[in-house]
């Protein structure tokens, strides 16, 4: 009878109870019987399966042989299993992780968290295992021994058993989850506890490797299996035999990077030292530079002292030579200056004699220039052009009026004469009889 086993539970006595189930499409159980392996039957079958690296565990799929018996307490039949073949249990379980190693490869999943870049110092963990296991301590333990400041933010999770494959993907699902909010991780690490083959089915599916190579964080697994490798090891960023072993690949690998760091702290207090040893010689060379500078400055400084005091003593005899020459050059210039002006004063007075005679002869002939021009003005005066019978005429806004056209009917004018003005209306003209023509 073939079937995939749900609901294992062992009994005090060591009876092993299950049910055998068949499914149909989309994972929905057409058929299910309940069956049992009676203590002595359970030890030989399960001697048998763990030659091969397997056990009955919930989700394996088995081919085995018994009967059909009643169960008269109960009132139900049930299968008692008497034999179990280890070949197709690991028959379905190698069909089942090549097909999902093909699915991944084909969906380039397969290397995806491999491309990852793995700090330097990975401090910051998420641990996914089972709370309290053998794998959760003997991580932690190996980390606390390396002496470094890990920070692991644990995610319990069953390892096995029909909720191991929901709550490992959900527990990838959180992680996505602490990404969105900020919180900053360096890797996952993914482990659990020795075990048959058949515990490590949770991994071999498609869902949970599936999950690891889609993980934005590196994956390090170590699933406690010394001989097989799951698909989530092929699909994680590095696999490693154990717990203790990814423990102790972080320390190592943080280890290593402060022994880069002292040599790179060595190298650069060696240079430093060379450095300090160049820049020492350099400054004994520049003070023993500067001690003779400072001597050959302080013998200059004594020369320019006594230069300075012979410029002084110098410059004060020729200034008191210059003033003297400048004071009898000024009593030179004086007299010279007098004697020329008494020279010159004759030529001055007559020269003052001609300019005036000049200037009286030129207002003479202006005089009589503005003479003529204000009888001319005197005689076309407007008031003797009035009274000698002449007369202006203007319009009511004052504009004289130069020509009949610039006035109309109606219009009152203004007329200036010599007595006085005059003031009319313009009428409209009276026309004028045409002479006849004389009869011939």
């Amino acid at each position: 009878m073939l079937g995939e086993v749900q609901r294992v539970r062992t009994a005090s006595r060591g009876h092993l109870y299950f049910e055998l189930v068949e499914k149909g499409q989309g994972d929905q159980i057409v058929g299910k019987i309940d069956s049992v392996l009676w203590h002595t039957d359970h030890l030989r079958v399960a001697r048998t399966l763990r030659a091969e690296g397997l056990r009955i565990a919930d989700g394996q799929q088995i081919r085995c042989r018994g009967k059909i018996d009643y169960y008269g307490p109960a009132g139900r039949l049930q299968l008692v299993v008497r034999e179990v073949d280890p070949l197709f249990a690991l028959g379905q379980l190698e069909r089942r992780r090549r097909a999902n190693l093909a699915y991944l490869r084909s969906a380039g999943l397969l290397e995806r968290n491999q491309g990852l870049q793995l700090a330097k110092i990975p401090l910051r963990l998420i641990l996914v295992t089972s709370a309290g296991s053998a794998a959760y301590h003997d991580f932690l333990a190996g980390l606390a021994a390396s002496g470094f400041g890990f920070r692991v933010k644990v995610m319990p999770c069953a390892m096995q058993g029909v909720r191991a494959q929901p709550e490992l993907v959900r527990c990838f699902e959180r992680i996505v989850e602490l990404a969105s909010c900020g919180e900053r991780f360096d890797a996952v690490v993914l482990v659990r506890g020795g075990g048959a083959r058949s515990d490590l089915a949770a991994f071999d599916s498609r869902a949970v490797a599936e999950a690891v190579a889609r993980c934005a964080l590196p994956v390090l697994t170590g699933l406690g299996h010394e001989i097989d490798r799951a698909v989530a090891d092929h699909a994680a960023y590095r696999a490693f035999k154990t717990p203790s072993d990814v423990g102790t690949f972080l320390a190592e690998r943080i280890a290593q990077c402060e022994a880069d760091l002292s040599e790179i702290a060595l190298r650069l207090a060696h240079l430093a030292r060379v450095g300090l040893v160049t820049a020492h010689h350099r400054l004994s060379r520049a003070c023993a530079t500067a001690r003779l500078a400072h001597g050959r400055v302080r013998a200059a400084a004594a020369g320019t002292e006594d230069l300075a005091l012979r410029l002084e003593h110098a410059a004060r005899h020729r200034l008191s030579l210059g003033t003297a020459t400048l004071e009898r050059a000024s009593e030179r210039m004086a007299s010279s200056a007098q004697a020329a002006i008494a020279r010159r004063r004759p030529r001055i007075g007559h020269a003052m004699t001609r300019i005036l005679d000049r200037v009286h002869a030129r207002l003479a002939v202006v005089g009589a220039r503005v003479e003529g021009h204000r009888r001319v003005c005197t005689a076309l005066a407007p008031t003797r052009m009035l009274r000698r019978g002449f007369s202006i005429t203007r319009d009511a806004g004052g504009r004289v009026i130069r020509h009949p056209a610039a006035v109309s009917t109606g219009n009152r004018l203004l007329t200036e004469v010599a007595g006085g003005r005059i003031e009319s209306r313009v009428v409209a003209p009276q026309r004028q009889p045409q002479p006849r023509e004389s009869e011939p």
